[in-house]
């Protein structure tokens, strides 16, 4: 049987903080939310859990120190996905810029510093191809 979803989670010390940044600053749907403790928000077709924790979580400095990520959020417009996160008052480590792997994305932390990048494929510059005559 193949695997139809994968859902990654992310520690949060405040979970209706976080809940209201992914829904109200992101943009984001709450799908549900289990007592005190555990919550999934819905990302397109998509989501990702949030647990309640006591410590911070540990790998916010591993990841920001090593250059990774938490979480990728494939977007369609990925100017106008910075503008909305600008204008809730998220601050973007990286504003959308194109990157050599042929995306263009951009970078912030949550509410608990994780770090999410942003994306979207950016096609191919269209390339004429000059043909000579008599090929």
């Amino acid at each position: 049987m193949p695997v139809v979803t994968i859902t990654p989670q992310l520690r949060t010390t405040d979970l209706d903080r976080s809940i209201r940044f992914y829904t109200e600053r992101v943009g984001l749907e709450l799908e549900f939310r289990y007592g005190d403790f555990y919550a999934g928000i819905r990302a397109g077709r998509g989501s990702f859990h949030l647990k309640l924790v006591d410590t911070p979580d540990p790998s916010v400095a591993f990841v920001h120190e090593g250059g990774h990520l938490h979480l990728y959020l494939g977007v369609d417009d990925v100017d106008a996905f910075g503008e909305r996160l600008r204008t809730s008052g998220i601050e973007l480590l990286r504003p959308p810029c194109d990157t050599d792997w042929g995306t263009r994305e951009l970078v912030f932390n949550d509410d608990q510093g994780h770090t999410i990048y942003a994306g979207m494929p950016v096609p191919p510059a269209n390339k004429s191809l000059e043909r000579t005559r008599g090929e």
